[in-house]
């Protein structure tokens, strides 16, 4: 056993008689630097985020090398602040969590190099969390007393899943989506709006100004029985609307377009995830949570209490300032994995299509 491996087994066995553990969490899957000390899986000591939306707008979207670059250029502050806002020192804490998948496999490998370096200069147990896993987790944040079992829906920029939280380490995906998720359908009609980046923001923001009814878009494949979700054919109707209005010289309102896409989309994720909620036996079928970037937007929110309600079911949505990718939800993710002593090797590696449904061991 290595100086490092003794060092973890004596802080994993006072972790179990420990009422508070302290744990830092790392998030750079994308194209936020992040980090954040998070207590007992649910109080937020400190959350830093340090975004690089400015470094992207010129070329419409996320570019993996710029990503990288940045991430290398601030993580090493951001982890500071995160350390001066929680008022702790790294001796002051019990473990270092990072998300080693899924993402951009060069952001990844940033975040995972420095919490590896963190965790064994401090000799503190060092855990890899899921991504989606960590969505899932933001909503420990803001609703301390939910527990697993529950349904959720995750709706971000690369995932559409509707999955069973079994527990806390055990999930099983009901729905998914098969081709473009609700966030990069909503980034790439945006796109074809001429919406600057970051795409889905600035398409909501549109759509407000419109009439949600204007336009209709159906999908075939959407009102099936199924809890699979479909959004190309959507994508495609919306551009070859506006492609004939102008090849026929039409005056198309664009935040008719962008309110009736966007209430298309917010009505299947809805209308499918209560579905998929209230066919879970027990208590899995009495609660539905919504995580991922695209939580963010209103009218899903909305459309998802509200349907949730009619159907009985209790809705549990994290703060907006949980829905985009932070590190606050990876230290809440983690803390469970923490106390069932499911620590990582320092050989772990950077998975850029990890599955939710691998994060089990």
């Amino acid at each position: 056993m290595t100086n490092y491996e003794r060092a973890v087994a004596e802080k994993l066995e006072k972790i179990q008689q420990k009422p508070h553990v302290r744990i830092l969490a790392i998030e750079t899957s994308c194209d936020e630097t992040a980090a954040a000390v998070v207590e007992n899986g649910r109080q937020v000591l400190s959350n830093a985020v340090h975004t690089q939306i400015p470094l992207h707008v010129p070329f419409g979207g996320v570019v993996p090398e710029i990503a990288s670059r940045s991430h290398v250029q601030k993580i090493g502050a951001v982890v500071r602040l995160a350390l001066e806002q929680a008022n702790l020192s790294l001796a002051e804490l019990d473990a270092i969590a990072v998300t080693n998948g899924p993402g951009l496999v060069g952001a990844l490998l940033v975040g995972l190099s420095y919490a590896k370096g963190l965790a064994y200069a401090a000799g503190l147990p060092f855990l890899g969390v899921n991504h989606i896993a960590s969505h899932i987790a933001a909503n420990y944040l803001s609703y301390p007393e939910l527990e697993p079992p529950f349904t959720c829906l995750v709706a971000s920029g690369g995932h559409s899943h509707i999955i069973l939280v079994e527990d806390y380490d055990r999930y099983r995906l009901i729905g998914r989506t098969r081709d473009d998720a609700a966030g990069e359908a909503f980034d790439k009609v945006a796109r074809v709006l001429g919406l600057s980046y970051p795409g889905g923001p600035n398409l909501e923001k549109l759509a407000r100004e419109g009439d949600p009814t204007r336009y209709r878009f159906r999908s075939a494949f959407n009102e099936g029985e199924g809890y699979d979700f479909s959004f190309s054919g959507i994508k495609t109707a919306v551009v070859n609307r506006l492609h004939n209005a102008e090849q026929a010289g039409e005056v198309i309102d664009r935040a008719d377009l962008a309110a009736s896409f966007q209430k298309t989309v917010v009505d299947i994720l809805a209308e499918k995830s209560v579905r998929a909620a209230r066919s879970q036996e027990g208590e899995a079928g009495t609660k539905l949570a919504l995580a991922g970037g695209v939580s963010a937007n209103r009218a899903l929110r909305e459309a998802m209490e509200t349907r949730a309600k009619a159907a009985g079911i209790t809705f549990y949505c994290p703060d907006f300032k949980y829905c985009t990718d932070n590190a606050a939800m990876v230290g809440s993710a983690a803390y469970g994995k923490l106390l069932r002593g499911q620590t990582d090797g320092l050989s772990l590696n950077a998975v850029p299509y990890l599955s939710i449904e691998d994060d089990r061991k």
